[in-house]
């Protein structure tokens, strides 16, 4: 069940008792949500009244405000039993095609509560016959269409009438969900949703490195999206109608101890995001490599091509921070959503999007076995078309989907690939793309947006010209500029196969690598150190540099049991130039004062932001005169 729709449904019924059966209409979503003891039960697409909420004599408006069921009427008839007057008529509906509006299969009339707003003299809901009841058409519901009435699929209100008695509560509602207050909503997906939600209501969040001064920066542009910072000591967390989390914040953390002690409804990331995914009609990209950076591509090529979407990504696009605006969010008009679908926690399994997307599937952050299976159960989610990468790993996946590669299986083939240092070009069924991005790993990427937009009707031609102004993402490859001959490149690189790929990628476009990474964790060092060692070992070249710094570290308890140097060591024992970093002061001295003309630098590393500010600081140091 929606986690998230059980908290705005709880919302709207306020805090008043929750015993028993309530039934809310969500006017605003077009949604009908059944609760049982406070517990959302089953949930149904509705349509209200075209000409709004009210609760008017003669003004064809869904009524708002507290209601009773007042008697079930239809029990035993057959399930398209036609009704007139609240009297079934003897004929049957079957499907067939009419143009007028019929009131089918059962009736649920509702008897006003609240005196002025649908009980008495000119407002009662009673007297106006509005009542909840099947429709001959359910093609309208999930939008406002009706006289006035509540109206379900025949099927839905069928079960729906099995479900509920006479003097049941019924409350028609609209307005904000309650406020959501996110803890730790200074990381990449969190701040993502945060952006996000604030367009349905108010919005609070907190996070330790906001607390300790850090990121400064985007906790002014998460403010800016109004988003309420607070202290993260357990004081926001009272009057939230829900606390977020995601799998990083720990149990011990005050915001999620205040809210167990509160019985305030603690909802996961992923759930609030699933909520949102089944909401719109949704292109949900997975993979271990690429997932950010074909999303960004869906995204401009389906605003390019005018559909006006939206975006929650977990990477910050460039286009977006170009507006002013931290970059992993945008709310449009259509209702186009583009998001990326994360397997590492295992998340990806709860969404149900309309196109679901896999890029590819290597070793990251579980076994491949483990990430096959959800992969699997993502794609019998995918509500609409799913599309997949050629490679041999995700043969299990292809039947019935689209296929995109370089391989002669695919039904989206890129052909006369050409690569360079800025970026590549190649051919899909005869129209010619160009992605601005340097590395063969974006064709892939670029082939994935193409599909995920195709299967939502975007011509491939279309595509063409917002791909090629494709203006990238945040420390993707980031060039931050060049000093003295030498480029320093900013990159999110951060397991073995996105390595090997900057690596390959820094190889095109520099004389010498001075490669420097960051492990974003002990356990991820610990889980792929062979594959770490791997990657280094083969993609340096005796000419390169290595530099390991420290394992970045959050906060929290984990295991260390595993350290920068144990991996360095491993690393030359392979023949390749690999040295510690324990200083980043000492390292940003010894890159200037090796770098060579034609050399290029690459920073690479995850979950800390702090690794641009080491990049610009190294370029800062080649710009210097020195002494």
């Amino acid at each position: 069940m929606d986690a998230a729709a059980e908290v705005r449904y709880l919302s709207l019924a306020g805090p008043g008792p929750r015993a028993g059966r309530i039934l809310v209409v969500d006017a605003d979503r077009q949604r009908l949500g059944l609760l049982e003891e406070g517990r959302l039960k089953a949930e149904y697409r509705i349509s209200t009244g075209a000409a709004g909420i009210g609760g008017e004599d003669g003004s064809f408006r869904t009524p708002p405000g507290w209601h009773r069921i007042h008697a079930r009427i239809g029990e035993g008839a057959p399930a398209g039993a036609v009704f007139r007057e609240r009297v079934a008529t003897g004929a049957v509906w079957e499907g067939e095609p009419l143009g007028e509006d019929l009131i089918l299969g059962r009736i649920l009339t509702l008897d006003g509560l609240e005196p002025g707003v649908n009980r008495g003299p000119g407002v009662d809901s009673l007297q106006r016959t509005i009542y909840i009841h099947g429709t001959n058409q359910p093609g309208l519901l999930g939008t406002p269409a009706s006289h006035g009435c509540v109206r379900m699929a025949c099927e839905d209100v069928l079960e729906l009438f099995d479900r509920v008695r006479e003097g049941d509560r019924v409350l028609i509602a609209r307005g904000p969900m309650g406020r959501l207050h996110f803890a730790g909503a200074g990381g990449s997906g969190m701040s993502a949703l945060a952006q996000f939600a604030v367009r349905e209501g108010p919005v609070s969040g907190s996070d330790r490195g906001f607390d300790q001064g850090r990121n400064p920066g985007g906790r002014a542009l998460l403010e800016q999206a109004g988003v309420a910072i607070l202290p993260q000591d357990g004081s926001g967390v009272q009057g939230a109608a829900a606390v977020v989390y995601s799998t990083a914040v720990e149990e011990e953390v005050p915001d999620i101890r205040e809210a167990r002690r509160l019985g305030i409804p603690l909802l996961h990331r992923s759930e609030l995001l699933a909520h949102y995914v089944g909401r719109y009609r949704t292109l949900a990209f997975s993979g271990t490599s690429g997932k950010s950076t074909s999303v960004a591509m869906a995204f401009e090529i389906l605003r390019g091509a005018g559909r006006d979407p939206s975006v929650i990504t977990g990477g910050d696009l460039r286009a977006l921070r170009a507006q002013g605006l931290l970059g992993n969010a945008w709310a449009g008009g259509s209702d186009l959503l583009v998001i990326e679908a994360d397997e590492s926690d295992g998340s990806l399994v709860r969404y149900r999007p309309a196109v679901g997307v896999v890029l590819n599937l290597q070793k990251d952050h579980k076994a491949m076995e483990e990430v096959a299976a959800m992969f699997a159960t993502f794609r019998a989610q995918a509500r609409e078309a799913f599309c997949v990468g050629d490679a041999p790993n995700l043969e299990a996946l292809a039947k019935d989907a689209l296929v995109f590669g370089p391989g002669s299986r695919a039904d989206l083939r890129c052909e006369n690939v050409e690569e360079g240092p800025e970026g590549c070009a190649f051919t899909v069924r005869g129209v010619r793309f160009h992605v601005p991005v340097p590395g063969l790993h974006n064709v892939e990427n670029a082939l994935a947006a193409i599909a995920g937009c195709f299967s939502v009707g975007v011509p491939l031609p279309a595509m063409a010209a917002p791909l090629a102004g494709f203006q990238g993402v945040a420390r993707r490859f980031q060039s931050l500029g060049t000093a003295r001959g030498v480029e320093v490149v900013d990159d999110f690189a951060h397991n073995p196969a996105k390595i090997a790929a900057s690596l390959r990628t820094a190889r095109h476009r520099g004389t010498r690598v001075l490669a420097v990474f960051q492990p974003h964790g002990f356990g991820p060092l610990r889980f792929l150190r062979r594959e770490f060692v791997e990657a280094f070992a083969q993609g340096l070249r005796p000419g390169d540099r290595f530099w390991m710094l420290d394992v970045f570290y959050a906060g929290g308890t984990v295991t260390r049991d595993i350290s920068s140097e144990d991996v360095v060591a491993d690393i030359r024992a392979q023949g390749a130039p690999a040295l510690h970093a324990p200083s980043r002061e000492g390292l940003v001295a010894t890159l200037a004062a090796e770098a060579r003309p034609g050399d290029i630098v690459l920073i690479m590393g995850a979950r800390d932001p702090s690794l641009t500010d080491l990049a610009q600081a190294v370029l800062a140091a080649l710009r210097s005169p020195g002494p």
